[in-house]
């Protein structure tokens, strides 16, 4: 078994390769998967909310499991990375990917 993932590291990561990648303002995808509930679906959403974003949720054939995809305009990769840790914080169970 491995050690876990440290999420500072992981974000130092994902900020050197959203530099790498991009054009700051640029569009990005966000993808979240949580257990099918409309309370923790409406938060995700409203974490959103006057942003500009495009939401698209897809539920699991079992209808156990929501996809959501956020397609946005963010202004840089901090931006980007904060909105993940809110996520995090605030939706419980949330998985990004």
């Amino acid at each position: 078994m491995g050690t876990p993932p440290n999420p500072d590291e992981f974000y130092e990561k994902l900020k050197a390769q959203l530099y790498d990648t991009a054009i700051w303002p640029s569009e990005y995808l966000y993808k979240f998967i949580i257990k099918t509930d409309n309370h923790k679906i409406a938060i995700l959403e409203a974490l959103f909310n006057n942003m500009g974003a495009v939401i698209h949720t897809t539920e699991s054939k079992n209808g156990k499991y929501t996809s959501i995809s956020v397609n946005i305009l963010m202004r840089n990769p901090d931006a980007v990375i904060e909105k993940y840790k809110e996520v995090a914080e605030k939706v419980e169970g949330v998985i990004s990917l």
